[in-house]
């Protein structure tokens, strides 16, 4: 049973099952694992944007207020992974597009 059930977690469909806050625990738990990419790829499914700097997931409140080549501006929720293990929101938040992960494909 204990391969089928880790053979179960190579396959993408679970994590499209999967509920955010685990998703969230196999990206910071499972580092450098092809499980970590499929949390993160089922993550950017649901609009969650990695920020590089702040190494946390960012979405969007709303529709932001300011928007450049280079950054848009407004209202995020982010995933406080550090102090809280929840969700939290920011207002006048500066999301700048050189810190925004963009290497995986949905």
């Amino acid at each position: 049973p204990t391969s089928t059930t880790a053979a179960a977690f190579d396959d993408p469909r679970v994590f499209e099952k999967l509920g955010t806050d685990t998703l969230f625990f196999i990206f910071y738990f499972a580092q450098g694992t092809y499980q970590q990419y499929l949390a993160a790829r089922e993550l950017k499914k649901q609009s969650w944007r990695y920020h590089k700097k702040y190494m946390t997931w960012f979405q969007r409140h709303e529709e932001p207020k300011v928007t450049t080549d280079e950054y848009e501006q407004g209202t995020y929720v982010y995933f406080d992974y550090e102090t809280g293990w929840c969700q939290r929101i920011k207002s006048d938040f500066t999301f700048e597009y050189t810190f925004l992960e963009d290497e995986l494909v949905a």
